[in-house]
């Protein structure tokens, strides 16, 4: 069973940094579990942006502000796109 918990963002950030000074022997199974583990949750991070910049969007003052924020969007969803292939 997969459940889903909330924790605040501030210690996500943390256990990030935490976990990129860690730094294990490469090619040992807790480097490979670190690896996977700072892979997920930097890709939170980058989900809660892209988030943020999809209401940029949507709260935009004017129709300049408006296609700014929509380019930002699209920069970011595009990387997003990219990094969830590998």
């Amino acid at each position: 069973m997969c459940k889903k918990v909330l924790i605040p963002l501030s210690l996500l950030e943390i256990i990030i940094e935490v976990l990129e000074a860690l730094k294990p022997q490469d090619h040992s199974v807790i480097h490979y579990e670190c690896a996977e583990i700072l892979w997920r949750l930097k890709e939170i991070i980058q989900k809660l942006e892209l988030r943020d910049a999809y209401s940029n969007i949507i709260f935009a003052n004017d129709e300049c502000e408006r296609d700014i924020a929509r380019v930002e969007y699209l920069r970011q969803k595009s990387y997003l796109s990219c990094t969830d292939t590998q």
